[in-house]
């Protein structure tokens, strides 16, 4: 499905990045892993070798440098000869995100906004700008089902979690960039898509899994592997002329 195509891979060390380094990697794709978790990237790197040999190579990277972004295209570049696709799936926070409404502080909501949209803007437009030298590209940006709808607070019911409202205003934002990205590069054969899942399974709370589950429509929260089809489908010649789009993958969250 992606044979010969090499992908980089933001945050290919989390917890959606792996599924989505694996997933490229079987359907015939080389892939970098490009990860801030240098410990863990090498690690998974290493694991991924024993299977797909040199088709899979690690770089240290961080969604908020520009100069480790450009490394990151020229590591590419010299162990690969060319990139075809970059996928963001990292997710830099502080560590007061998540903080409910009222205790969440001006400082820390601007600290986060500029650090996850401010990284996807330095991603988004120093693949451009490589890209643009090729004429051709391919960019998807992962958002969320929170920058699609509001909350559903009632998930969240006799539990400690919720939704930071940095992170609904963050992924909403996210999908207008996408949009945006799109169509200023009109003409140039880069196309430029986001990702929206629902719910990622990591250890949730038993009652907010049950209360998320009663908002879906059949498996409530998702495997990090329930997302892979919506980027091979991206990745792959069959989305050629898809552009400029949000796929929601939610098992009907939405609805």
């Amino acid at each position: 499905m992606l044979k010969d195509k090499v992908v980089v891979i933001a945050g290919g060390a989390g917890l959606i990045g792996k599924s989505f380094v694996k997933s490229v990697l079987e359907n015939g794709a080389k892939a970098v892993i490009a990860d801030i978790n240098e410990a863990e990237g090498k690690k998974y790197c290493d694991e991924l070798k024993t299977q797909f040999s040199s088709n899979v190579e690690f770089v240290k990277f961080d969604l908020c440098d520009k100069d480790l972004i450009l490394k990151c295209i020229d590591f590419t570049l010299s162990n690969f000869g060319k990139i075809d696709a970059a996928i963001n799936a990292a997710y830099p926070r502080t560590k007061d995100f998540g903080a409910y409404f009222f205790d969440a502080s001006y400082e820390d909501f601007c600290k986060n906004t500029n650090m996850q949209l401010g990284g996807a803007f330095l991603f988004m437009q120093e693949f451009a700008r490589f890209f643009k030298t090729k004429n051709a590209g391919n960019i998807i940006m992962l958002s969320s089902i929170q920058g699609v709808v509001a909350p559903k607070f009632e998930t969240y019911k006799d539990t400690p979690m919720s939704s930071p409202i940095s992170y609904s205003a963050i992924k909403a934002g996210l999908i207008h960039m996408v949009k945006y990205l799109a169509k200023y590069l009109k003409g140039s054969n880069i196309r430029v898509n986001c990702i929206s899942p629902g719910g990622i399974l990591d250890g949730q709370n038993p009652i907010f899994l049950q209360q998320y589950k009663n908002v879906c429509l059949n498996k409530g929260m998702l495997d990090p592997s329930d997302i892979c089809g919506a980027a091979l489908f991206l990745l792959s010649d069959a989305s050629a002329y898809v552009n400029g789009q949000n796929i929601v993958v939610d098992d009907g969250f939405c609805l």
